[in-house]
């Protein structure tokens, strides 16, 4: 459903992407796994259409996707949850998923909102609480729930674990194959490597702008090598 073949991109005259191509099936979890400054980051707001590639072509159920474009990769169904959250801290709980449909899902917001509630019981209790006051796991619960609102054909999550206690990362990596089993596909973007592999199909892995390695999660895990000099473990 998704193709990337050859995609450049970066900052100025500084170059972060160098031929990435990567490729998902509908209803997988493929990880992308590196190490921080890897271009993880760069890649998912490349498909968010929020920076505009150098080259390369991004494909999507079909269709080629326009460069740095968020109108037109939402409308396709991209959706992206950042890193840090983004939550706006000052709006309820409510206001911020509301605001998840606003333009895509604009029409289901009601029943998408009690779908969400109903995946994170804990944000019914607290609507209209300012999101800002909640803590950590929390705020990641509203931030995956407002783009759960948007009716994503494709998530992709961009550390969700980061700055969650050891409790939390389990519920939250829980929740992700929850919601891949109910036919979701997730591009799934962490560093902790051994539960993102557990919870994966397939996995890439990315250095310098490069994919480097590639393969089954189950291989990429029991690759010593690739462990050692590429994930760090």
């Amino acid at each position: 459903m998704l193709e990337v073949r050859g995609l450049r991109a970066g900052y100025g005259q500084v170059e972060i992407l160098r031929g990435v191509t990567l490729d998902m099936g509908p209803g997988e979890i493929v990880a992308l796994l590196g190490a921080n400054g890897a271009g993880k980051t760069t890649f998912n707001s490349v498909l968010a259409g929020l920076i505009r590639g150098w080259g390369g072509s991004i494909g999507f159920e079909g269709r080629a996707l326009p460069p740095g474009d968020p109108k037109a990769a939402l409308d396709a169904g991209i959706v992206l949850v950042p890193e840090g959250r983004h939550i706006f801290p000052n709006l309820t709980v409510r206001e911020n998923l509301w605001l998840g449909g606003y333009r895509r899902g604009r029409a289901n917001r009601t029943r998408n909102l009690e779908q969400v509630l109903d995946t994170f019981p804990r944000l019914r209790e607290r609507l209209g609480q300012r999101a800002g006051t909640m803590s950590g796991g929390e705020q990641q619960m509203v931030a995956i729930g407002r783009g759960l609102m948007s009716e994503p054909r494709l998530l992709i999550l961009d550390e969700p674990s980061l700055g969650l206690s050891p409790l939390m990362v389990e519920e939250m990596f829980a929740l992700i194959g929850r919601l891949n089993q109910q036919g979701l596909p997730i591009l799934l973007v962490e560093q902790n490597v051994h539960l993102t592999l557990e919870v994966a199909h397939r996995g890439f892995v990315m250095e310098n702008g490069r994919i480097t390695a590639s393969g089954s999660a189950a291989d990429l895990l029991a690759d010593p090598e690739l462990q050692r000099s590429y994930l760090g473990v």
